[in-house]
């Protein structure tokens, strides 16, 4: 089980924005996941990996989160982006 928080890199962000903005994206994320995968991920150590994405579209969310669920799923999901 694992977490992808993708953050977007074109938008200057200090660290200290950053950071709030994946810490919001992992919370809500996980307050959506299935009950029983969210159980597993807390039970694994919650591993989670940071994003990069510059090719958004502007205007789109400054970071999103996928999982946590199967690592299978997330990276069919992200599996193209470089950590940030």
């Amino acid at each position: 089980m694992k977490q992808a928080i993708v953050a977007r890199a074109d938008l200057g962000m200090g660290e200290g924005k950053l950071a709030a903005q994946v810490a919001h994206a992992s919370l809500m994320a996980s307050e959506d996941a299935d009950r029983r995968d969210r159980s597993e991920w807390k039970g694994s150590g919650q591993k989670k990996v940071v994003l990069q994405d510059t090719q958004l579209e502007p205007g789109t969310v400054t970071a999103l989160a996928v999982g946590p669920a199967p690592e299978d799923l997330v990276d069919r999901v992200t599996g193209d982006l470089s950590l940030y």
